[in-house]
C-alpha cells in the first residue's frame, strides 16, 4: 500500500487557499496531502465511490434506500471523470487528496491520482459530507475538537445495518464530535435543516447501544478527547459504502480515503433547507 497519507496533526489546520478551485488544483498537484477537514469551510466537500457500470443502478437504489449514510449530490455519466454540476473544472481522476483501490473487497492500494486506474465503464458518485455543516456548527459557537486539534474526524462501524439493494448491504459508518449536551442540542437543530449531508445525528450518548466497543479506537480518522460533561454525537457517514465494499467485495471499487474530501463550488448554504 502506498505511504502517500499524510495527516495533519497540532495546531488547528489553517485556510491556505482563497476558494475551491485554488484548492483543488493544489490536491491535484500533489501539493495538499492531508484530510480536508476545515478547509474552503463555505464549499461543500463530497464523500466518493466509483463503481463499474454493471453494478450502478443498484448503487443508486442503495443511496435512494440509506439516504442519512448516503445523501446523493451527483453521479457522472459512465467512463466520464468530469463533473460539471459540482464544478466546471473537476476531474474526479485527481482532485481527491488521497483516494482508496479495493479489489474484490480489499483494500490494495492508496494513491493521490487514479488516471492509471480510470476505465470506460466506470461511473462516479458524489455524496454528501458532513464537514459541509461543520462551519454553521463553528459559526453557532459549537467546537469541533477535530478542528481544533487539526486532526481527521473519528469514524467507526456500528451495528446499524443499512436496508439492502442488489448486493450492496452493510453496517453504517458514523462520525462523531464530543459536545456538551446544550451544544449537542444545537448541533441537531442546525444539522437537521441538512439532510443532503447526512441531516440529524443518528445518535447521541452510549456508544455501546450502536456497537462501538472503544470510542478511543475509531475504524477511520483519529480518535479525540471526550471532555467530562461531553456527549459523544454520532453522524451517519459518507464512509459507510466503504463498509459495504467490505461486506460484498465488488470485483473493482475506487473510493476517497476517509476524510480526504473531494470540495466542490456548491454552497454549503445552498443546501441547506432554509
Amino acid at each position: 500500500m502506498s505511504s502517500a497519507c499524510c495527516s495533519a496533526t497540532g495546531a488547528s489546520q489553517a485556510q491556505p487557499f482563497s476558494s475551491a478551485r485554488e484548492a483543488r488544483q493544489a490536491i491535484r498537484r500533489g501539493d495538499w496531502v492531508r484530510h480536508t477537514s476545515g478547509l474552503a469551510p463555505r464549499n461543500a466537500q463530497a464523500n466518493l465511490a466509483i463503481l463499474p457500470e454493471k453494478l450502478a443502478a443498484d448503487f443508486l437504489r442503495f443511496c435512494q434506500r440509506n439516504p442519512k449514510p448516503c445523501p446523493l449530490l451527483a453521479v457522472s455519466e459512465t467512463g466520464d471523470p468530469f463533473l460539471p454540476t459540482l464544478g466546471e473544472d473537476i476531474d474526479i481522476r485527481g482532485d481527491v487528496p488521497l483516494y482508496r483501490v479495493w479489489r474484490n473487497g480489499k483494500l490494495v492500494e492508496e494513491v493521490t491520482d487514479i488516471t492509471p486506474f480510470w476505465r470506460d465503464d466506470l461511473v462516479s458518485f458524489l455524496l454528501g459530507c458532513s464537514f459541509s455543516f461543520e462551519h454553521a456548527l463553528i459559526d453557532a459557537g459549537i467546537e469541533l475538537r477535530h478542528v481544533t486539534q487539526g486532526r481527521n474526524v473519528a469514524m467507526y462501524r456500528t451495528n446499524i445495518e443499512t436496508i439492502p439493494a442488489g448486493p450492496f448491504h452493510g453496517p453504517m459508518v458514523v462520525s462523531m464530535r464530543p459536545m456538551t449536551p446544550a451544544n449537542a442540542i444545537r448541533a441537531v437543530q442546525l444539522t437537521s435543516r441538512v439532510p443532503r449531508v447526512h441531516g440529524a445525528p443518528v445518535h447521541l450518548g452510549d456508544p455501546a447501544l450502536i456497537g462501538i466497543a472503544d470510542i478511543m479506537k475509531p475504524d477511520f480518522g483519529e480518535a479525540v478527547e471526550i471532555l467530562p460533561g461531553e456527549l459523544p454525537v454520532f453522524w451517519a457517514c459518507g464512509v459507510t459504502p466503504q463498509s459495504v465494499v467490505m461486506s460484498m467485495s465488488p470485483e473493482f471499487c475506487i473510493t476517497h480515503a476517509p476524510g480526504y474530501m473531494l470540495i466542490t463550488d456548491i454552497l454549503n448554504s445552498d443546501l441547506s433547507l432554509g
